[in-house]
């Protein structure tokens, strides 16, 4: 595999990337919420006549796409703002010192 060319290397993720992670992310965090109150719904209530497998996926997959898509919308929008990148920018510069404007006064005896 060639080396990435180098203007390649200075780029952070796309904006897609950052969409496609923000969704894994959100995915994976509404898959698990979902497992948890799909299983205590269960338990409290019963699985019903759907059963208890289709159920505890309903709960997985509505949860996990629910978040995905709220979680991917958001990381797009927290990375886009042009305030962020302005920020980044002011913190990689070097800081400004200005002179004295006046001479430091003398100490009376």
């Amino acid at each position: 595999m060639p080396p990435m060319p180098p203007s390649a290397q200075a780029r952070g993720p796309s904006t897609f990337d950052k969409l496609k992670m923000g969704a894994l992310m959100g995915g994976t965090v509404g898959g698990i919420m979902g497992f948890i109150f799909g299983t205590v719904t269960i338990f409290q209530y019963g699985a019903g006549p759907a059963g208890v497998m289709r159920t505890l996926g309903k709960y997985i997959v509505g949860s996990g796409a629910t978040f995905s898509c709220f979680m991917g919308i958001g990381s797009v929008i927290r990375t886009d703002s042009p305030l962020h990148s302005g920020m980044l920018l002011r913190a990689h510069r070097p800081p400004v010192i200005h002179p004295r404007k006046f001479p430091p006064q003398q100490q009376q005896r």
